[in-house]
């Protein structure tokens, strides 16, 4: 099974390197960390969560959105 077939089921993949597109999301997470989860998840719970935690704290959202950007 591909990549993106697993990625839209919900199913971890495992990948032992970055891609060229898990770099640019944590850039822009680490700009703008509810982008970052958006362009990982869509506007799902972790978004709405995302902009929680960055609204409590810049950092915290930040440490959120790397977390989702890896993990998947």
């Amino acid at each position: 099974m591909s990549y993106e077939a697993d990625r839209h089921r919900g199913h971890p993949v495992d990948r032992s390197t970055a891609t060229s597109g898990d770099i640019v999301r944590i850039l822009l997470a680490i700009i703008l960390p509810p982008l970052g989860v958006f362009l990982q998840v869509g506007l799902g719970l972790q978004f709405w969560l995302n902009i929680l935690l960055t609204l409590f704290g810049y950092v915290p959202g930040i440490i959120h959105a790397v977390w989702i950007i890896l993990r998947r």
